[in-house]
């Protein structure tokens, strides 16, 4: 069976996580411990200006179910329960957060060689369905995200996307909201021996007639350090660099900056990952 074309969220992917991933303008720390029977601990602090977030994440792996039980800051219990692969090509999803009673939901995901399939249901008297399916192949996909809350008889939303790769390029295009906004994406490889790529994404809303514009790059500098940078056309600025000083251990720094207003203050982020 070939990789297929995915999931609904891996249209517009590759360019997204070049545009967006790991830029953060908060101070982030993560350290993750294995206890002697495989159970994965992992802490997280955030500070977002003034504010202290942080959160217990506890890992368990047992054959092809993974249970992940996390406690944050305000005291929310967040258990997923995940089965991988009870029949061939699916994975069955079981969430819910402790102490919100309307939390929990089940999803289940498909992976076939030409379709994507996932959907969700609300453990509800009446629940949020979702439904997300995806037919093609490695190189051309068309697909559509719905979800319908059956408490108003509404849809709350109605999107659609089309996704077409070749060897060194991905163009996407997605209408959300339903139908109000319009986002075209291009990803590209320049070379794979140094990771360098070049992406950009516009987003056309209609009912305000605004366009948003970024670009971005990526580029290895050596097998162990990356860096990016992106812009938009509002002037917005920033860049990246990451090095993975160990192995599965990854230090960030990230900046931002407005280019038509300098004389603010940049905003600086930094992120420390630490694995055994």
């Amino acid at each position: 069976m070939g990789k297929g074309p995915g999931l609904y969220s891996d249209i517009g992917k590759k360019a997204r996580d070049l545009l967006y991933k790991d830029y953060q303008a908060d101070h982030k720390f993560t350290v993750t411990t294995y206890t002697s029977n495989g159970v994965a601990i992992t802490s997280t602090g955030t500070k977002k200006g003034e504010l202290l977030l942080a959160d217990v994440n506890t890992q368990l792996k047992n054959k092809n179910i993974t249970t992940d039980v996390k406690v944050d800051s305000r005291s929310n219990l967040f258990t997923t329960v995940t089965i991988d692969e009870p029949a061939p090509g699916l994975k069955t999803i079981f969430s819910f957060v402790v102490p919100d009673q309307k939390s929990g939901k089940v999803e289940l995901q498909y992976r076939h060689e030409y379709a994507g399939i996932s959907t969700g249901i609300g453990l509800t008297a009446k629940p949020l369905v979702s439904f997300s399916g995806v037919i093609g192949n490695d190189c051309v996909s068309v697909g559509t995200d719905l979800s319908f809350d059956t408490a108003s008889g509404n849809f709350i939303k109605l999107n659609a996307g089309l996704n077409i790769t070749h060897s060194d390029l991905i163009a996407s295009m997605t209408l959300n909201d339903k139908g109000d906004t319009l986002t075209a994406s291009y990803y590209h490889i320049v070379s794979p021996l140094t990771n360098t790529a070049v992406g950009a994404e516009l987003t056309h809303s209609f009912s305000s007639n605004e366009n948003t514009l970024t670009i971005g790059t990526q580029h290895a500098l050596d097998p162990l350090t990356t860096v990016k940078a992106r812009m938009n056309n509002y002037g917005r600025a920033s860049a990246l660099i990451q090095h993975e000083w160990r192995p599965k251990s990854l230090f960030t720094i990230s900046g931002e900056v407005d280019t038509r207003a300098i004389e603010k203050s940049a905003k600086v982020g930094l992120a420390l990952a630490l694995k055994p």
